[in-house]
């Protein structure tokens, strides 16, 4: 007879669209899961008749047809699922009726397009570095822009033990610049900057892949079928494994 087919318990929380993979890990070390009523280890498997709860609440594979949202986030709330921690975050601002969580992260400093999702799935995918989905800002710094900073900044800066992939750099006026990256380092831009003695005094998300910031601060619309068709065909050669979460 064969085997029930098994998934690891972050990747299932992940998959069904109850929260991120990296979330699901956070959960499972604050014993805040259980598998038939065992709290589990970091990488236990379930198969399909297991019962999960989170909180003690039941979780179930969602019906629905998932959720994609793009979202214009102010200056000031910050990209996370824990409400209880943070009041200023995304989930209560935006108040949507349906769990939903932000693919990848904006500084709490920072403005401008985030994308939120109820499709674990999707997430894993987009957030893969490797996978060179561009990402493109608007930044402001405290002092003149020269030569000299646009040609380091696009030929890599070691900032976190590594230096940054080259990426491309556009002057805009004095003291702004356009910047497209591919990859997601904590803090990356604002890190870069302070290498070469500049300050970030604004950064603003206008661009993820193929979706466009255009939609007023604080507010947020579903992606149309056509930018949900163009993000598959960009991340159909994506793998559903680890990820690299900027």
């Amino acid at each position: 007879m064969e085997e029930p087919k098994s998934t690891r318990i972050n990747k299932y929380l992940s998959e069904i669209g109850y929260c991120s993979r990296r979330a699901a890990d956070k959960l499972i070390l604050e014993n805040r899961v259980t598998i038939n009523g065992v709290v589990p280890e970091m990488g236990t498997k379930i198969v399909p008749d297991d019962e999960v709860r989170v909180d003690g609440k039941l979780v179930s594979t969602p019906e629905e047809k998932p959720v994609y949202i793009a979202f214009n986030k102010p200056v000031g709330i910050v990209c996370t699922t824990d409400t209880k921690a943070e009041k200023n975050n995304i989930i209560d601002y935006i108040k949507y009726p349906k769990r939903i969580f932000p693919i990848g992260r904006l500084d709490k400093a920072s403005e401008g397009l985030i994308l939120l999702t109820s499709d674990g799935d999707i997430v894993n995918k987009i957030l893969r570095a490797r996978n060179n989905h561009e990402k493109e800002y608007l930044v402001s710094v405290n002092k003149p822009i020269n030569p000299e900073f646009l040609k380091r900044m696009r030929n890599g800066i070691p900032i976190l033990d590594t230096i940054t992939r080259k990426c491309e750099v556009e002057q805009l006026d004095k003291n702004r610049f356009k910047i497209i990256l591919t990859q997601g380092l904590n803090r990356q831009i604002r890190r870069m900057c302070e290498y070469l003695d500049y300050k970030v005094v604004k950064l603003k998300r206008v661009r993820i892949m193929n979706i466009r910031l255009d939609i007023p601060i604080g507010k947020w619309r579903y992606l149309t079928d056509d930018e949900l068709n163009e993000i598959t065909r960009l991340i159909s050669d994506s793998a559903k494994t680890h990820f690299d979460e900027p």
